[in-house]
């Protein structure tokens, strides 16, 4: 496993895969810790939490660099992930021990029920190489005060971030052994899965590997949540505000280099606005470079992998043989490392790979719609469904939209989709099952025990 610097293409640091001994004894650990972990009080576990949100202040830079080496994010994003990392562990150090208070039921009978809530045991998490801090604690930190123990699957080219996160929370008090890294390549995730001592799954990924890991889960009846890929369509109605719904596309999907589940994947128009739409974005886009992602102001770095950008430049070119226009970009750079410009296509349609697949670059697709109706058809036209936006100066009617008529797990108008710490984050069809983040996200990965006490 290497850690590859998108940037320059030279090899940063190599990891041995841990062999299966090493495995074994991280799961026993954990295995064994997660037991005394369960027994700690709320407050006991809030101030480990809290500790690793100091832990995470004080090492930012460090830490937000590391990100860049290693997957190329720009270093204003990486540092703003960092941030976002603390912030779910105070979050959850303050609000989780309210989120699984007991609740009590009246059952009449003389008797005294009510439902509390209880670790699971042990978590398998396989993350991503994209936000490679953040999808590891906005799971960690929940996970951790509901009393679990977690074991934690990096991807293979961003090992080094792994690694950090174990050291991090070791250093802030999590007792060692609860949340072990295993360094172990995709394909022998499997036997990680089935054995004994995990009793839950957690990942983030494409579909493909969403399906692969449920099918092994489901095979031994273990609880899986998946927040998987997304296609976003941000609707543009006749009515919006051109700047407003430009700005807002822009900074979704240049966000990670387009490399995000959430990013303005589908950008859809109206008719009688698309053209002065089109205008306004491609006069912004001309606007950004490629830059060093060290650089503070820069906007786009490279993408992660060198087949990353292979992909998403077959993708393009696909789009272009169903129809579509290209109107900036499109060509990979002759230069080192793994470099992709940002690029436009308009006159996409439904038959184009941005529908049936999710492009994970710096692409922007531009898609003409005949009227409201025809432009939440073409919306709701993916098999995806994890994030949606809408565009509009209606509030109240963009609200019933987003409410009714759009179909995913997350809609906002006249705003980017992100996540929040205090809100539900998922999707449903192909962009998974289950929810991460407050309370919905604490209570995956607990067991909703019944308590019914007969009273003489």
């Amino acid at each position: 496993m290497q850690s590859i610097n998108p940037a320059t293409g030279a090899v940063l640091r190599t990891y041995p895969e841990h062999e299966e001994a090493e495995v074994d004894a991280r799961l026993q650990a954990a295995h064994e810790a997660a037991e005394g972990w369960a027994k700690r009080t709320f407050e006991a576990r809030a101030e480990v939490l809290r500790a690793v949100a100091d832990r995470l202040d004080a090492q930012r830079e460090a830490l937000a660099t590391l990100i860049v080496q290693e997957m190329g994010k720009p270093i204003a994003q990486a540092l703003a992930e960092v941030e976002k990392c603390a912030l779910v562990c105070r979050f959850f150090a303050t609000e989780a021990e309210g989120f699984l208070a007991d609740e009590p039921v009246d059952v009449g009978d003389g008797a005294n029920a009510f439902v509390t809530y209880r670790p699971l045991g042990v978590v398998l998490a396989i993350l991503p190489w994209n936000f490679p801090l953040w999808q590891a604690f906005r799971f960690v930190a929940p996970a951790l005060m509901a009393g679990n123990g977690i074991v934690v699957k990096p991807a293979p080219n961003v090992m080094g971030c792994g690694f950090a996160v174990e050291r991090i929370l070791v250093e802030a008090g999590v007792p060692e052994g609860l949340v072990p890294v295993v360094g172990v390549s995709n394909a022998r995730v499997e036997p990680i899965i089935r054995d004994a001592r995990v009793a839950a799954v957690t990942l983030t990924g494409s579909d493909r590997a969403g399906k692969a890991v449920a099918a092994v889960a489901g095979s031994e009846l273990k609880k899986v949540v998946l927040e998987l890929g997304g296609s976003d369509p941000y609707v543009v109605l006749a009515d919006a505000d051109l700047d407003e719904a430009v700005q807002a596309s822009v900074r979704s999907r240049l966000n990670n280099g387009g490399q995000s589940c959430i990013g303005a994947k589908r950008i859809i128009v109206e008719e009688t606005v698309a053209e002065a739409f089109a205008e306004k974005l491609r006069t912004r886009l001309c606007a950004v470079e490629m830059g060093d992602p060290m650089d503070p102001d820069c906007a786009l770095g490279p993408m992660a992998r060198a087949d990353l950008r292979d992909q998403v430049h077959g993708q393009v070119q696909r789009c272009i043989e169903a129809g579509a226009r290209l109107e900036l970009g499109g060509e990979v750079p002759e230069r080192e490392g793994f470099w992709y410009p940002l690029t436009l296509l308009t006159g996409v349609g439904p038959d184009s790979p941005a529908f049936t697949e999710e492009l994970f670059g710096p692409v922007f697709t531009l898609c003409t719609a005949r009227d409201e109706a025809h432009a939440l058809e073409l919306a709701n036209a993916s098999e995806f469904g994890l994030g949606a936006a809408v565009f509009t100066s209606n509030a109240v009617h963009g609200q019933a939209l987003a409410t009714t008529a759009l179909h995913a797990g997350s809609c906002f108008v006249n705003a980017p989709v992100r996540s929040d710490p205090r809100l539900p984050f998922g999707g449903i069809k192909r962009s998974g099952y289950g929810r991460e983040l407050a309370r919905h996200g604490i209570h995956e990965f607990v067991n909703a025990k019944t308590v019914w006490v007969q009273r003489g």
